[in-house]
Formats: structure tokens, sequence, C-alpha cells
């Protein structure tokens, strides 16, 4: 399973696909374990790498992962197979934002996917979690950019993208229905815990 692994990390990190961090994932995994999360939501799967990873923590553990990107569906599906977890992982090639998953009700959310709509996943998907379930988001630093002013960005986009995020933090501090702790581990990490019945 280790060289696995390494050759899915080796191979994203070729393809210049973002993958969590290594500090990033042993976080998350060990959340998953210490709070015996069984049924997950990933939004965002990319390559698989997460969602197989969260897999190895328990054999009891069950993932729906989403992601829309064809070229990464498919890796995720073939890298899925290859670490023998297609019983473990389900994988839908959508939007997130088109899909209803409905009659289901989730341990942990991850969301992982398009900056700019973590608030909207977080409201949609929010919805299909149980009460004191977590929601975690990553890459809330951004390569360390959301500390920085908006005006030292030189990219327009990669501005638009921080300013989205500075939003999102927002919103989860302003968010009375769950408690929010960040965590500057990996690329900056929100475990949001749903404390409203």
């Amino acid at each position: 399973m280790d060289m696995v692994i390494k050759e899915i990390k080796k191979d994203a990190l070729a393809e210049g696909i973002p993958i969590m961090l290594d500090d990033g994932i042993e976080f998350l995994c060990n959340f998953i374990k210490e709070h015996e999360c069984k049924k997950i939501l990933e939004i965002g799967a990319a390559v698989g790498y997460s969602a197989i990873m969260m897999a190895n923590v328990d054999e009891k553990i069950n993932i729906t992962t989403i992601e829309r990107d064809e070229k990464r569906y498919l890796k995720a599906l073939e890298n899925i197979k290859k670490a023998d977890k297609e019983k473990q992982i389900k994988l839908i090639y959508n939007d997130a934002l088109n899909i209803n998953i409905e009659d289901e009700e989730f341990d942990l959310i991850f969301i992982d996917a398009a900056k700019a709509q973590n608030i909207k996943f977080f409201q949609r998907f929010g919805l299909y979690l149980k009460s004191h379930g977590f929601i975690i988001t990553d890459n809330l630093n951004f390569h360390g950019l959301v500390d920085k002013d908006l005006e030292e960005i030189e990219s327009k986009n990669v501005r638009g993208i921080v300013r989205k995020i500075k939003e999102f933090k927002e919103f989860l501090l302003e968010n009375n229905d769950y408690e929010t702790v960040f965590y500057d581990v990996g690329d900056g990490i929100s475990v949001s815990e749903k404390i409203k019945e």
C-alpha cells in the first residue's frame, strides 16, 4: 500500500495536481480516527489521494467523493482500483453543486475543491451532516497569501480567490450553527462542528 501511495503522490506532483501536504493529511486521518468518523463525504476528489488515505484509517469507513474534472476523475478511478479501495470509496463524476445526495447523513464532510465556492459547498452539504458532525476545509492559508493585503497580490485571479477565502473564514466565524477552530497545519485547515440540533 505504501508503494501505491508513493506512486500516486509522485504522479500528482509531476502533473502539477495539488494534493494535501503531509502534515495536513496526517491531521485529517488522525482526526477521523479520534472521532470515529465512518461515513465521509469529500468535495473534490482530484486523483483520489486523500480519499484513499482516509479509507486506510479503518476498513469500516465509507467515502463518497465528487470530482468534476474528467481527467482527474479517470485518474482517481484508476488509483482507487490500484489501492484496492473500490468497496470503501464511491466516486461521482459531476460538479458538486449539481448533486443531490438524498437520505444520506455524514459524520464528516471534507471540502477541498474550488476555493471560491467554499460557502456554497458548506451551506449545501451541511444539510447532510449529522448533529455534532464535522466539516473540515483545506487550503485556508492558500500558500501564505491569505495573510497578505490584497494589494500585494499581483495576479487578479489569485486576488479573487484570496478574497473569497477571507470571506469564507468570516462566514465560519459568524456562523452560530457551527463551532469552528482554525489549525495552522498543511495549507491551513478549519474544523467546524455542527452544534445546532
